[in-house]
Order: structure tokens, then sequence, then C-alpha cells
């Protein structure tokens, strides 16, 4: 079996991978009360936007987490094509919940749907993500831990949906995008505390797929440049401006006049 490290580099990737789930976080809270004070097409932007955002940042947290992942003997390789449809499914089953709640006429059962959907499809996110790792050996998962990382993905996915439908103003928003960042870090290492690793065949065996360092690492950089950038925007953005909302985003958003939304984003 061999020895696994979850952060080879310290703190440097746990903290890096805190801090994008956040950065998703916060985006994707901000762009759902545009979208919920917005009509027509301009609130499938800003959901769009919120979806590309929240699932986009969880891949890159997960991404720039398993940057630390090692196995010791064995250089970790990783399937372009899995790694890519992991981050589309992301984005897909967040973007399946948060739409649910954008445009639902029952809030409280498009909730619950929606964040079992949305977990479900974070935890297969992750796993499909696992699933692209090659090594020269076997990898097998603790069941009762993966039940427990599934477990966690939901409630994280059903908390990140009813604060899209709660949580108003810059301030509030701040406060909870750090918290949705760990349980989303909470799912991720959850769910790789599941992993062992049996090598055969030597630790010099060729296995197929590309060095996490050479494919991995710039698109989880890319991507974490998106959100960094757009969180960025959105917590320098005023939100009222005489009673009027002030941010231009994916397009202006419009006064939800007798839409039962409160005012302020």
């Amino acid at each position: 079996m061999g020895h696994i490290d979850h952060a080879v580099y310290g703190w440097v990737t746990p903290a890096l991978s805190y801090l994008a789930a956040c950065l998703g976080a916060l985006v994707a809270l901000r762009s759902t009360r545009w979208a919920l004070l917005s009509e027509g097409k301009t609130r499938r932007n800003w959901l769009a936007f919120a979806s590309v955002s929240l699932g986009g940042g969880i891949w890159t947290m997960h991404f720039i987490a398993i940057l630390g992942f090692a196995v010791s003997g064995v250089e970790v390789h990783y399937d372009v094509l899995l790694t890519v449809l992991s981050l589309v499914v992301a984005i897909l089953v967040v973007g399946a919940g948060i739409f649910a709640v954008g445009y639902s006429n029952r809030p409280n059962l498009a909730l619950l749907v929606g964040g079992l959907a949305t977990g479900l499809g974070v935890a297969a996110m992750h796993y499909l993500g696992m699933a692209a790792m090659r090594v020269p050996g076997s990898v097998s998962y603790s069941a009762p831990v993966v039940i427990g990382s599934i477990a966690i993905a939901v409630f994280a996915a059903t908390a990140a949906l009813w604060a899209t439908l709660n949580i108003r103003g810059t301030r509030a928003v701040l406060a909870a995008s750090p918290v949705m960042g760990v349980a989303v870090c909470a799912m991720h290492y959850t769910g790789m505390a599941a992993v062992s690793v049996h090598l055969t065949g030597g630790t010099r065996h060729s296995v197929d797929g590309v060095p996490a360092l050479e494919f991995v690492f710039p698109l989880a950089v890319g991507f974490g440049s998106y959100v960094f950038v757009a969180a960025l925007a959105f917590a320098a953005a005023p939100s009222q401006r005489g009673g009027q909302s002030v941010f231009r985003g994916p397009a202006a958003p419009l006064a939800a006049a007798g839409s039962g939304y409160p005012a302020r984003p």
C-alpha cells in the first residue's frame, strides 16, 4: 500500500483551496441575489454566472487541494478527459440547483430537491475527479467515509441554495461565504480520507495521463483567477444608489416590482 500525503506542500494547498471555495461562494451568492431582483434574460444570465462561479469555485477548490496529494514513490497522473468532464459536471449540477431556486414558485421544495441533486452532483464531481487519477496500482475507497462525504456534500449544497434565498447585503454575503467554504472543504477532505492506494508493478511502472503540475495546475489557476477577479468586482461594487442597483455584470438587473423579493441585493 502506498503512503498517502494529503498536504505535501504544507498548508499552502489547503489554504488556497479554501480561498477558492470562499470566493466562488461569494460570487455565487451575490449574483444570485441580483438574479432574484431581475426578470427575463437578465435573470437567466445572472443565474448562469452564479452557476459557473460556484461550480467552478468548487472544482477549483478540489483540484488545488489535489495538487497537494501525493503517493510515496510514484508520480500521480490525471486523465485529461475525465478531469475536464468533472468540471463540466460541477457547473451543470450546481446550475441545476441554482436555476431551480431562481425560477421555482415553491422555494422550499426547490431548496430540498435542488440541494439533494446538487449535493449528489458535487460528490459525483469529486469522485469523477478522483477517477481521473492514474497510479501504477489500484485506488480503493472506504464505503462509510464515502457515504459521510456525500452527506456533507448534500448539506453544503442545501446550505448554499438556502443562502441564495436568504442572504442579502454585502456584509451578510462576506460573512456567509467563509462558512460555505468550510462546508465545501470538509466534503473534499472527508472524501480524500476514504482513499487507499495499492501499488503494483513497481513504482517505476509507467501510467497514462498527464502530471498534475502540467495540466491540473494551469487549469485550476485559470479558473481560480476568474473567480478571484469576479469576487473583487462584487466586493467593490456598491449595493444601491438611490434605490437602483448600480453594478453591471452579465446584464443590468431590473427592479423586481411586485415580485415579492426584497429590494436590496
